[in-house]
């Protein structure tokens, strides 16, 4: 059927009146000249989308070696046979991309969906699953958060194991309502007569060095009191393979949280075995005696900076630093038996300072912990403040702020 055809046209003038505009010239365009070539990924130099965290390829922290991957005892367990378990050369890309593939091989109902997806995604997180697994397997979604993850849990909740992308961790509040008032609460509301257990929704979070208020954001703080929903975060190559599988197979909604500026910044010998890193489970990185730092993601190097300039600075000190991991719900033992040697605890994170994983942390330790605490339990976090393009270097928690506090802690 045509459309019916308006009836208060204007007049035939009134027509070339309005459209006028296309019967003059179009001005010529100015001489662009060539720009310079533009160079761009290689191991050693990372494309300029991710951005790029300086100092996390010499950390002490990173797996460079075969031997330090096979030594490493989390790992080793994992393995069942470490003597003869091979590694291979990966960054946390790459290493995400290998947890999906052994995910899809190993799971006839794994599906990967989201925003471009199909052809790798904005950071190639899942290039080549579309032409190894199918493109009924690996598929693009519309730009509609909350409809793919409303699809997810649809999915997840007739026994497929969803796999869904949010493209930038800024971009997950549209889908909040789905995440928080059904993902989380699917399992309690049918008395445990249905679940959505084979959901995980990954997403690029975090600093990237030029993202702005829009591709910076760290969210996780807001699904703290989303009971039924697991919040994961790892800080290299291999807990990244290891914890991505471990949130794809276990039983609840997982949310995992990838600081995308870490997707290239080091390479670490990843066991090409399938492997699983436990959730809920924090881990000791550096014993000490003096102070404990606690983070997770990309921070754990800047504790790790801040913790080696003051024991340069204050020789004798001994600091132990924790790697959360999972952040819901974090492991409070762990954090609980070091603060009860040390007697003293800074907590870092990106996100905002006010109602932050950091508070909640400090709240627990307070109340575990009073009597042996040696000082006020500290927070080194962003500042309540939109993220900041131009002043991003001030808003972030650098190593020299957790330092300051550091100083100030021991002579409290």
């Amino acid at each position: 059927m045509l459309a019916r055809i308006p009836t208060c046209l204007p007049a035939a003038s009134g027509l070339r009146a309005t459209f006028s505009f296309l019967s003059k010239p179009v001005p010529s365009r100015p001489t662009v000249r060539p720009s310079k070539q533009r160079s761009f990924a290689s191991a050693s130099s990372p494309p300029p989308a991710e951005g790029y965290m300086q100092g996390v390829s010499e950390s002490a922290f990173i797996l460079d070696t075969p031997e330090k991957t096979l030594a490493h005892g989390e790992l080793s367990d994992a393995l069942m046979v470490a003597s003869r378990a091979e590694t291979k050369r990966m960054n946390l890309c790459q290493a995400v991309n290998d947890a999906l593939s052994t995910a899809l091989a190993t799971d006839d109902t794994a599906c990967i969906f989201g925003e471009d997806v199909a052809f790798g995604g904005v950071f190639r997180a899942t290039v080549g699953l579309a032409d190894k697994f199918g493109r009924d397997r690996v598929f693009n979604t519309p730009l509609c958060e909350q409809g793919l993850v409303g699809f997810a849990i649809g999915m997840a909740a007739v026994g497929s194991t969803a796999i869904a992308e949010i493209q930038f961790a800024d971009y997950v509040f549209p889908a909040y309502d789905q995440i928080v008032n059904e993902a989380a609460k699917y399992r309690y509301r049918s008395g445990n007569s249905f679940n959505v257990g084979g959901l995980t929704v990954r997403m690029p979070c975090s600093a990237v060095g030029h993202g702005g208020h829009y591709h910076s954001q760290s969210p996780e703080a807001t699904f703290l009191q989303a009971s039924g929903v697991k919040v994961v975060t790892p800080r290299s190559p291999t807990q990244a393979k290891g914890l991505l599988l471990a949130s794809i197979r276990d039983r609840n909604p997982v949310l995992f949280m990838e600081p995308k500026i870490l997707y290239r910044a080091a390479v670490e010998h990843v066991p090409i075995e399938d492997y699983e890193v436990p959730l809920s489970k924090a881990e000791v990185l550096n014993e000490g005696k003096d102070i404990t730092l606690v983070g997770y993601g990309s921070q754990i190097y800047v504790l790790e900076s801040a913790a080696r300039m003051a024991e340069a600075a204050m020789p004798g000190l001994s600091v132990e630093i924790i790697d959360l991991r999972t952040i819901v719900p974090w492991d409070e033992e762990t954090v609980i038996k070091s603060v009860m040697k040390t007697g003293r605890l800074l907590v870092s994170h990106e996100a905002p300072l006010t109602g932050g994983v950091a508070a909640e942390v400090a709240s627990t330790i307070q109340e575990k912990c009073f009597l042996r605490l040696e000082a006020p339990v500290a927070r080194v976090c962003g500042y309540d403040t939109p993220f900041p393009l131009v002043f991003e270097k001030l808003y972030l928690p650098n190593a020299i702020r957790v330092l300051d506090k550091i100083k100030q802690l021991l002579a409290y």
